[in-house]
């Protein structure tokens, strides 16, 4: 019987050892990538708030403008044109920077004259980025070679 217990060993620690270091690794890569997302979705709501904030100054700037040709003054830099479809009325467009890369596009027509009915045409943020396309990606033809 004496020789029965010497040969019981006892249960070896290495393994749930090994099993917590494999879990604070675990734990600590999903910190990491938490951190990351984090930070990515910081630099995005930022980029979004200026991006939002830059539309409404342009916004405010077309509506400054609307509300004087209402009132029949015309602003310095502020481009007039006949109307093609109404002779007797004018289409006066301007454009506002919302941002390095788009501007607020508005074209109105007044029916008569300034400060008569009018009409908003357009109205839109338009990108003034040059497009340069991407002819990186090589797509198979279908022959073998």
């Amino acid at each position: 019987m004496n020789e029965e217990k010497r040969r019981f060993s006892p249960p070896v620690v290495g393994g749930s050892s090994l099993l917590v270091i494999f879990a604070v690794l675990c734990l600590t890569v999903f910190a990491l990538l938490s951190l990351s997302t984090v930070r990515a979705d910081r630099h995005l709501g930022d980029a979004a708030a200026a991006s939002v904030a830059g539309y409404y100054a342009a916004d405010v700037e077309a509506e400054t403008i609307l509300a004087q040709l209402r009132r029949g003054e015309v602003p310095n830099d502020v481009p007039i044109t006949t109307a093609i479809s109404d002779p007797g009325g004018t289409v006066i467009s301007y454009a506002c920077p919302i941002s390095d890369t788009q501007e607020l596009r508005v074209e109105i027509a007044f029916h008569g004259g300034l400060g008569d009915d009018y009409e908003i045409l357009r109205w839109q943020a338009v990108s003034t980025a040059d497009w340069v396309p991407d002819d990186s990606l090589t797509v198979w033809d279908g022959e073998l070679f």
